[in-house]
């Protein structure tokens, strides 16, 4: 009698958590977000500079403005990908775990993550035409991290973790001037695989 009723206790809190939270959150895409980053980053690190030494003091940087289109274009490529496959495996997951990908929980997520993630933006547009191109790669990082601390209250609190890391990631980038893209490709790239394969591990296998 007391097993079933810990059973009905167990059953009424999972269903709780599946009307509360949004739980259909691919680890996977993490880790595919990840991927992308480091690949535009890469892309990006040849655009920008004219040496391939990895020691960054001695990088020499060609004229951002220059590229400017070319970056914008990775970014949108990145971007595009990541949303795509974040998408397409949400949907999947959801469709596994028997809910629906898209309600309340789904939508109050996304409001608190773009919030900050828009701010950012028009941030980043009013620093580039003050010519303060150093302070991208910072405030990308910081605003990210803030959207998913946000953004955490209505899913894993794991993702809060991972943008307190973003977050800390855009201050030192911010003190470091020099080394944004390099930092940035931590950010958006290793820290997305590590936390999307421990996300993938935790709770969908």
């Amino acid at each position: 009698m007391e097993k079933d009723y810990l059973q009905d206790i167990s059953e009424i809190r999972s269903i709780m958590e599946k009307s509360s939270r949004f739980i259909s959150l691919s680890g996977l895409s993490g880790v595919m977000a990840g991927i992308y980053a480091l690949v535009g980053a890469a892309i990006a690190h040849r655009l920008v500079y004219t040496s391939d030494t990895v020691v960054y003091s001695q990088l020499v940087v060609r004229d951002v403005r220059g590229n400017v289109v070319n970056l914008i274009i990775i970014a949108l490529a990145i971007l595009v990908l990541t949303i795509g496959t974040g998408i397409y495996l949400t949907k999947k997951k959801a469709k596994q775990d028997g809910v629906k990908s898209w309600d309340k929980t789904t939508e109050r997520l996304l409001i608190n993550l773009m919030i900050p993630l828009v701010a950012g933006g028009i941030l980043v547009i009013i620093f580039y035409q003050q010519g303060l191109i150093g302070m991208i790669a910072p405030v990308t990082l910081i605003f990210y991290g803030m959207g998913l601390i946000n953004a955490s209250h209505y899913t894993y609190r794991d993702i809060r973790f991972l943008g307190i890391s973003e977050v800390i990631l855009g201050l030192i980038a911010s003190a470091v001037i020099g080394y944004g893209l390099l930092i940035w490709a931590i950010g958006f790239g290793v820290l997305h695989i590590v936390y999307g394969a421990l996300m993938y591990f935790k709770y969908e296998r």
